[in-house]
């Protein structure tokens, strides 16, 4: 389920509080929860049957395994990353064995920490919104046998070819969107409209691939007032995503499988990839393909079959 000019913003904007604003509790709560992950035998760290108080590693061990003092990565994990060097950020992610998506994460927490004392950076802003041009929208439609939406990384989605808004129709009529005009948005359908457990099977998967994308992109840019308001609704009207938000998973789901039940033709086993496109900034276009001779690649024929049926009715 990826910059950016700024605008102008009055005087009461600027004094908006920002909930992931740098003093860095998001680096402190991420770093104490992977650490909570990484047990001494994982780590390859003896253990001769002393007693620990902490689920995974100690701050100590941590510090040995990253070649770096016991204070300085104290200093790190109670959320002080300003200065810190990269290198010393790639020893520290090696030791508590960060995935790549983890590693870039931790990276853009200390970029924000160390951008914290310039004011430009840290004003609330609405980032511009994507535009999906003509020509990438011919380039959707022209992918007849593949569904594909388009959507950034805040999970709004902008554009689909008609297969894409057949598959996701649950979606795009959801009623978690207020008006018409209002973009459907994966995360709001998946954690606020109850279809969510029915259209995908694997609520838990669909729910932590959204989370992990949020959380992915508010370190990326904390000060999206959009995104801080998507984060600030759900954390209001779901418990689960509050619990979710709480682990601090970030994972970047790029590419695999998916499984769909649809309202119309049942259930379908999707291969997935996810294409950035270079002259949209911020627009990645999620593409769902079945091999043709399997049932899935039927149902999905058929619902192309409906899509084209639909789209040739007369309109009354």
């Amino acid at each position: 389920m990826p910059g950016s000019n700024r605008t102008r913003h009055n005087r009461s904007t600027r004094r908006t509080v920002v909930p992931m604003a740098p003093k860095n509790e998001q680096a402190r709560d991420f770093l104490t929860s992977r650490r909570a992950k990484i047990t001494p035998d994982m780590a390859g760290l003896p253990v001769n049957g002393t007693y620990r108080r902490v689920p995974g590693l100690r701050r100590e061990e941590v510090a040995l395994l990253a070649g770096v003092s016991v204070d300085y990565y104290t200093r790190l994990e109670k959320g002080n990353l300003s200065g810190v060097s990269e290198d010393v950020l790639d020893a520290v992610s090696k030791a508590l064995q960060l995935s790549n998506d983890e590693r870039i994460y931790l990276l853009d927490l200390a970029r924000l920490a160390n951008a914290a004392g310039r004011p430009t950076r840290t004003v609330p802003r609405r980032r511009p919104v994507p535009q999906l041009r003509e020509n990438v929208q011919r380039l959707v439609d022209a992918m007849a046998t593949a569904a594909v939406i388009a959507h950034d990384q805040r999970l709004d989605i902008y554009g689909a070819n008609a297969l894409g808004r057949a598959l996701f129709s649950p979606v795009f009529h959801s009623p978690t969107r207020s008006t018409d005009t209002t973009r459907p948005n994966l995360a709001r359908f998946v954690f606020l409209d109850p279809a969510a457990a029915t259209f995908y099977p694997d609520i838990d998967a669909a729910a932590a691939s959204c989370v992990a994308t949020l959380r992915a992109q508010a370190g990326h840019d904390p000060y999206d007032i959009n995104l801080t308001g998507l984060i600030g609704e759900l954390s209001t009207r779901s418990a689960d995503f509050r619990a979710r938000w709480a682990k601090h998973d970030v994972i970047a789901h790029r590419a695999g499988t998916k499984t769909i039940r649809h309202p119309d033709v049942g259930d379908l086993h999707l291969g997935f990839e996810q294409l950035d496109v270079a002259s949209e900034t911020g627009l990645t276009l999620s593409v769902y393909v079945a091999d043709p001779t399997t049932p899935s690649g039927e149902r999905l024929q058929l619902l192309a079959n409906l899509a084209i049926s639909e789209n040739a009715a007369p309109q009354h």
